[in-house]
């Protein structure tokens, strides 16, 4: 559960996929589904790689790959995202199977939470209303205010989104927060590219596609192999400012 916030003083953003869980191959299938759905035809093995990445940039890679304008590919993204919604909110069951909660996860989760000043979201490419089943589908959601999280759905490129959770906790928190009291957690250069992007620290975990020793010749805060030991998660996210 959510604990009482009584004095905001760390904001740490949380990546969905490939961080906190994976959702098997429903998204990839959602997305696929969506595309066929609008368009009229199966979009194939079009090779689009989904990681670190916004809902919306993905759905117009994918559209690329069957041969549309730039104008036409925009001109359906709308309807392509309201099936995406749609299709993966009736894949919860394949997530269920498939799916699984990565490695520490909870412990972290649940650590944080029983902070006072630390106030966990989400920022992830995904659609506001494709996170909040994702999560749900796991019991994630009750240590998350999703009300101030940064989502695809805000924004379709992902450097922009460490200021959208911001401006929230602002407007919903009156916390004015500063970008050195943001972390941004998540498993891709993507993710660290958006934090370096508002001055935000990132903490890259191996737990995605890119392998430890990959995320290591990045530039992040810190690179940890998971989230498995959780009072060094808890000394990076909550322990005095990192200097970068």
């Amino acid at each position: 559960m959510l604990g009482p916030l009584t004095d905001i003083r760390r904001l740490i953003l949380w990546d969905i996929d490939g961080t906190l869980m994976t959702a098997g191959a429903s998204a990839r299938t959602a997305f696929d589904d969506a595309v066929a759905q609008v368009i009229g035809r199966e979009p194939g093995e079009h090779g689009v790689q989904m990681s670190g990445k916004t809902d919306p940039q993905i759905a117009l890679e994918i559209l690329a790959t069957l041969a549309l304008t730039e104008s036409e590919a925009r001109e359906h993204l709308p309807g392509v995202l309201q099936a995406l919604e749609e299709r993966l909110e009736d894949a919860i069951h394949l997530m269920r199977a498939d799916g699984r909660v990565l490695p520490g996860v909870e412990a972290a989760l649940a650590a944080l939470g029983q902070d006072p000043h630390v106030l966990q979201t989400v920022l992830t490419g995904n659609l506001a209303a494709n996170a909040r089943v994702k999560l749900a589908v796991f019991g994630l959601d009750r240590w998350l205010d999703l009300r101030v999280g940064a989502y695809g759905s805000d924004h379709p490129d992902r450097m922009e989104l460490v200021p959208v959770a911001l401006e929230k906790v602002l407007r919903t928190y009156g916390a004015n927060l500063d970008p050195d009291d943001v972390w941004v957690v998540g498993e891709t250069p993507l993710d660290l590219a958006c934090a370096v992007a508002s001055g935000a620290h990132c903490l890259l975990v191996a737990t995605g596609r890119f392998a430890l020793d990959e995320l290591r010749t990045l530039d992040a805060d810190v690179v940890l192999p998971d989230l498995s030991d959780t009072r060094r998660v808890l000394g990076i996210l909550t322990g005095a400012r990192a200097s970068k």
